[in-house]
């Protein structure tokens, strides 16, 4: 618990150096990453330590669903387990091969618990109050993800059109990485492809939340139409919209065309002041129609 508000400060204590502040996220926004890291690091690993050998093929759909394809795309990893394990019980095909699938209720637990950060530290944290085998278990798969995503995902460049967009916007605005991602794997990703330079901090799920990350280092520090997230998650929209920031789409399956548009047009847009309004839902109206509520199998 000390070391989740150790971590916080640095989100407090981050001090303006221009009037604008820019959040940006990493995975599958910056970085083409996220179809490696569900598909070669999560789902592999989900199957493998919750026992769902029998019923791998929809374990995968789930996951890939959930994590990549949804309005759940994006969001921290625990809560996104517990939710691919609802979508596995509730299948037709599932059920008909009597696969026991989590009802994973101490991971429910540890989720709902907001005095712990939902990350690896958090879960150890929480751990060494509520012991318990299912957050054995939960600490090895989560350890064997971040172990896997370690050795598989390099050489990933940024998107595109990302990097010039970061260079231009460092020099306007106060930038920092808001990712439910882990630390490590973050810093390695910016350090590797030289982005670490933009960003003033690089804030990952030890922080906390998104919406807490944007609160903590820039909600009271900057005006509301000064601050954009920019991201390709609906949970970075609500993150924004949590602490009245204005929001940025980089669309899933279009994320080339996402930051050429940001670098000619919306960044010029945002620092002039005119970017909110008509303008900033016309393109979160195009965002929210490409990720859907309900899995394909249930439509």
């Amino acid at each position: 618990m000390s070391e989740y508000l150790a971590a916080a400060q640095a989100l407090v204590e981050l001090a303006p150096e221009h009037t604008y502040f820019v959040g940006v996220d990493s995975d599958g926004c910056v970085f083409d990453t996220m179809e490696i890291k569900h598909k070669e690091c999560f789902c592999p690993n989900t199957i493998k330590y919750w026992g769902l050998q029998a019923v791998s093929k929809y374990a995968r759909e789930a996951v890939e669903f959930v994590n990549l394809y949804s309005q759940w795309r994006g969001v921290n990893r625990w809560p996104a387990l517990v939710r691919v394990f609802d979508l596995l019980r509730e299948r037709a095909e599932v059920q008909a091969r009597q696969a026991a699938v989590p009802t994973a209720a101490r991971l429910r637990e540890f989720v709902a618990a907001e005095a712990f950060a939902k990350s690896d530290g958090g879960l150890r944290a929480y751990m060494a109050q509520y012991p318990d085998p299912e957050l054995d278990t939960a600490l090895a798969w989560t350890t064997a993800v971040n172990d896997a995503i370690a050795g598989m995902v390099h050489g990933v460049p940024p998107y595109p059109h990302a990097r010039e967009s970061l260079a231009f916007l460092a020099e306007q605005a106060d930038m920092m990485v808001v990712s439910a991602t882990p630390v490590r794997a973050l810093t390695q990703e910016w350090q590797e492809h030289d982005l670490a330079r933009y960003a003033r901090l690089i804030a990952g799920q030890e922080l906390g939340s998104k919406a807490r990350h944007l609160e903590l280092a820039a909600k009271d520090k900057y005006a509301p139409e000064r601050i954009l997230m920019i991201g390709d998650a609906p949970g970075d929209m609500q993150a924004a919209r949590a602490n009245n920031a204005l929001f940025y789409p980089i669309n899933p399956g279009h994320e080339e065309e996402s930051w050429q548009r940001f670098r000619e047009d919306a960044v010029h847009k945002f620092l002039a002041g005119t970017y909110q309004g008509a303008y900033e839902a016309h393109l979160v109206a195009e965002f929210e129609q490409l990720l859907p509520k309900a899995p394909p199998w249930k439509v």
